[in-house]
């Protein structure tokens, strides 16, 4: 055997035995069609990101007016815009000059000596992209620390996402982790009251601006169990955006408990309220509800702690929700589908049959239509088919029912490859060439038509993995993979092995 043929054997078996030891000692992972679990669509209300976003402008122009001396009495929303009255209407024009080149994202008109703002259409279309691409995001960070293995996470339409979760043994659990908003903001307290009707007969003449109601948690008072509502500023000291960490712990009464840690941006903010609000209470606010309004005692600035009656389940939510961050906008659940491992099972079991059944019959179609070397061709569709695997593992790749169609159209794609190189090789023999020159022929003539066909089918593949949703992304994956495996397989594998048992004669009865 040539010094080269045995350098090329070498490099086969290794890369062979490389494949089998990725291939046992790691298992594949399993797409939900397989292995079960739940699918949940979403949509994202954009339309709430809007209107927070429109209250946060009128806040920031009416800090800026006042900045350059313009009075304002107050600002309002309605429907698609929000209107700021001024104090004095002569200055309106010099108060649209300053909101212009502050905010250059707004159209600013002026009507009843008021200012009218409202959001540019690009400005809406980037909030509307950036909340539910954020909304992924989040949704990813949750499901990774939920521990769920190899979840898929996709944008569906505008304002949709869907989230499949492979193995979820507690739907209800991933539910409510997935849904919650989980938007925690510190606030001070105004007032409070054992009954919202209680709380509203101190204030005849409506709450005071900017403030708001909110309920809070039950307590058991004098052997009666109660419900405290809570007059607080509408303002929040900070918000979970500043939050830097959150972990379950045990409170003074030995109860489940979260502990944060915030920013230090959050804690200087935080520290120099607390410090101003001793004697006061302060409200800890989570998805626009009270969980516990302690009384803050001396000034406080990087951490806190979120005490309820938690179980420790509630508390390890709790904190993982607060870690992978506030969804930007609430979600509600359009769809849910659990599916059960039986039907995985079941699916496995019917595309293995497909597969070998596949399998069988092109190995029975080349030995027929090619002899020697259309079984030399089934040995090089198996090295494929390992390859294929290993690669699978290594990239991570979760195989779906589509990938395992995918792997099974790439056995006739293999074998297609090496048809057209066996053609060549029987045109060069009927020119009279001897077999081990029309061997070389053959391959070099193949060549470039085996290139061509395997680049289309990597672009069709590429485009369905970019642009595709889960299933058709898992067969987008084993196709792609599969391409390059096949023409490795082609032109390196049934070539060297062509060159072992052919390449040295001159010819062969059943040869092709």
């Amino acid at each position: 055997m040539k010094a080269d043929l045995k350098l090329k054997v070498v490099v086969v078996f290794a890369l062979l035995a490389v494949s089998l030891y990725f291939i046992l000692s790691k298992p594949i992972k399993l797409g939900l069609d397989l292995q079960g679990g739940m699918s949940i669509v979403l949509e994202v209300d954009v339309d709430h990101v809007i209107e927070t976003q429109y209250k946060q402008l009128i806040r920031d122009i009416e800090n800026k007016l006042k900045d350059n001396n313009i009075e304002v009495i107050g600002g309002k929303l309605l429907e698609d815009k929000a209107v700021i009255s001024l104090l004095d209407p002569t200055v309106v024009d010099k108060a649209i000059k300053f909101v212009k080149d502050e905010f250059p994202q707004i159209k600013v008109e002026t009507e009843n000596g008021n200012l009218v703002v409202q959001l540019l259409p690009w400005e809406l279309e980037r909030i509307k992209k950036m909340t539910v691409q954020q909304a992924v995001e989040t949704l990813r960070n949750r499901i990774d620390e939920f521990g769920t293995l190899n979840p898929n996470i996709a944008k569906m339409g505008e304002n949709r996402v869907l989230v499949e979760l492979p193995g979820v043994v507690d739907p209800e659990r991933a539910k409510a982790i997935i849904g919650r908003t989980a938007q925690l903001e510190l606030m001070e307290v105004i007032d409070s009251a054992f009954s919202k009707e209680e709380l509203l007969k101190k204030y005849p003449e409506g709450i005071p601006e900017g403030t708001k109601i909110l309920e809070g948690p039950e307590e058991n008072l004098n052997g009666q169990i109660v419900k405290e509502w809570f007059l607080i500023k509408d303002t929040p000291i900070v918000t979970g955006s500043m939050l830097k960490d959150a972990r379950t712990t045990i409170d003074q009464s030995g109860n489940p408990a979260v502990n944060f840690e915030l920013t230090s941006e959050g804690a200087k903010i935080f520290g120099e309220a607390t410090a101003k609000m001793i004697g006061k209470r302060l409200a800890i606010v989570l998805d626009n509800k009270v969980i516990s309004a302690p009384v803050v005692r001396s000034r406080i600035s990087s951490a806190g702690q979120i005490t309820g009656n938690f179980t420790p389940e509630e508390a390890a939510d709790l904190a993982i929700v607060l870690r992978a961050g506030a969804l930007p906008a609430p979600v509600h659940i359009l769809e849910e589908r659990v599916i059960g491992p039986t039907l995985g099972k079941d699916s496995i079991e019917k595309t293995v049959k497909a597969g070998i059944s596949a399998l069988v019959l092109v190995g029975l179609f080349m030995i027929w239509r090619y002899a020697i070397s259309g079984f030399i061709s089934i040995v090089a569709l198996l090295f494929n088919g390992i390859f294929l695997w290993a690669a699978m593992v290594i990239l991570d790749v979760t195989l779906t029912l589509p990938g395992i169609a995918g792997i099974i159209l790439n056995i006739g794609m293999a074998v297609d490859a090496n048809v057209i190189i066996f053609e060549r090789i029987k045109e060069e023999l009927k020119k009279g060439r001897t077999l081990r020159v029309a061997l070389e022929e053959g391959f070099k003539r193949a060549w470039d038509a085996i290139l061509d066909a395997q680049i289309t089918t990597l672009i069709a593949a590429f485009v369905l993995f970019q642009f595709g949703t889960g299933p058709l992304k898992g067969f987008a994956a084993t196709l792609s993979i599969g391409t390059v495996t096949s023409i490795f397989t082609a032109l390196f594998v049934t070539k060297l092995f062509l060159d072992i048992i052919l390449g040295g004669r001159k010819s062969l009865k059943y040869a092709f």
